[in-house]
């Protein structure tokens, strides 16, 4: 059944189907209303899967996809034109431009904890940049998948855009086949297993992996507010985003406050948590038991949880250690550790524990501050003064670095993203210089070296 498709795919593409753009737009115009149809039974997905309520689902994915795919709609006839560049002395006459051009075929794997926005996103580039998609989305999020199978099939023909899903090992199967870009969202073990099998074809990937995230707060910042804009950060989606900061690290002079700061606005945020019906839920009973089992340590607000519900309240430990459970990998649930320190130095040799993080959020206000830490911690991108919403603008690109992960998408990144930049240079048959040809000789050489210095 997969082969089939994507053979379907890879003829479909070879019959340049992809190429016209008004074609291109009017799919994503079309996708663009069918997902405004379906927001009703997107949100009850994302219900079932992840206990999410339909305001959060649509703050954090349903209205990000559509304003991207706005925004692909609005700027795409001038993304695909190509681009005029100089062409050197050297080549006069002549003009050079960059032409962008689809990969062709393309898998998209997706993972459960946006599972809708972690599709749709990288689908919308694929799609506008001219390529076919298989999108394997996660089986553990499985509402929210067949919903995604559903529009698929009512706005694009298999050939163009099909949706795979089911048991264990279809990602062996997908992998098996030859794709000409892959692009990846998840954790590292997979992320590894994804990147051999595309080394065994050379094709080029994008992986979008994690880490251990942490938000700097420093004696100078905004201690409230910076409470209250981590407390919204590490507990949308009671922590299972990837770029949720993951721990806190905190200047010694200001830790009390802060930490008093984050309990009042954990009361107000997420009152009685586990009842809380717009309070989400941890994804699976495997991942529940893996989190519940972080929690230990200094706990000064949460720790309940329900296994009936797979709920964990909103925790803090305070003080925390570099040995604890919660800062030996990344928790990927509502745990937030608490450390402290002293000087830069303590600092950095906190955050070189856990090098190359997806984000990096620093509270201060001080711009010296900023222009001091910034360039000094390796992450792939992140906020000053905020957490989380770097991630929902399409004018800059969002992506990681080093074990964090490989490219970036967003916006007009995404078209770039799954396009491959040709270059061409058109030279006139009305002049041939001379210069280039054997036999040569010291005059030739002379002109040569006047051109190309």
């Amino acid at each position: 059944m997969i082969a089939n498709i994507i053979n379907a795919q890879r003829e479909y593409f070879a019959a340049h189907k992809t190429l016209d753009v008004k074609t291109r737009l009017a799919y994503l115009k079309s996708l663009k209303r069918e997902i405004r149809e379906r927001t009703a039974d997107i949100a009850a997905a994302l219900k079932s899967d992840l206990g999410k309520s339909p305001s959060e689902s649509y703050l954090s994915e349903i209205g990000m996809v559509l304003e991207d795919l706005g925004f692909h709609v609005k700027h795409l006839k001038s993304w695909t034109k190509p681009k005029r560049r100089k062409s050197p002395l050297a080549q006069f006459p002549s003009k050079s431009y960059i032409m962008p051009s689809p990969y062709g075929n393309t898998l998209i794997i997706s993972p459960w904890n946006y599972p809708f926005l972690l599709s749709m996103q990288p689908l919308v580039g694929a799609i506008a940049a001219g390529n076919t998609v298989l999108l394997k989305p996660s089986r553990s999020s499985a509402a929210t998948s067949a919903v995604i199978n559903e529009i698929l099939e009512r706005v694009f023909p298999q050939e163009l855009a099909a949706c795979a899903y089911g048991t264990d090992g279809i990602n062996d199967e997908v992998l098996a086949n030859k794709f000409d870009y892959i692009f990846f969202t998840g954790g590292k073990d997979v992320g590894k297993k994804v990147y051999r099998a595309a080394s065994e074809y050379l094709t080029p990937v994008t992986l979008e992996l994690g880490g251990k995230s942490p938000a700097v707060i420093d004696r100078t910042a905004k201690i409230d507010l910076a409470a209250k804009r981590v407390v919204f950060g590490k507990f949308l989606n009671v922590g299972q985003t990837c770029v949720a900061p993951d721990y806190a690290v905190v200047h010694e002079s200001v830790a009390e406050r802060f930490v008093e700061c984050l309990k009042k606005h954990i009361a107000k945020l997420y009152p009685r948590a586990l009842e809380n019906d717009e309070y989400g839920k941890i994804i699976s009973e495997r991942h529940f038991e893996r989190v519940k089992d972080l929690i230990c340590g200094n706990v000064v607000c949460g720790g309940n949880y329900s296994a009936a519900t797979q709920k964990i309240e909103p925790t803090v430990i305070f003080p925390a250690s570099l040995d604890d459970p919660a800062m030996r990998e990344e928790i990927f649930g509502p745990i937030l550790p608490v450390l402290t320190y002293k000087t830069d130095e303590e600092l950095f040799e906190i955050l070189d524990k856990n090098p190359t993080p997806l984000a990096f959020y620093l509270f201060t206000s001080k711009k010296k501050a900023e222009r001091y830490i910034l360039p000094r911690v390796r992450f792939g991108g992140g906020c000053v003064n905020d957490t989380v919403i770097h991630i929902a603008s399409s004018l800059i690109p969002f992506g990681g670095v080093g074990s964090s992960g490989i490219g970036s998408y967003h916006g007009k990144k995404s078209f770039e993203t799954f396009s491959h930049m040709k270059s061409v240079l058109k030279k006139s048959n009305a002049i041939d210089l001379p210069i280039r040809y054997t036999p040569y000789t010291k005059s030739k050489d002379k002109m040569i070296r006047f051109f190309m210095k």
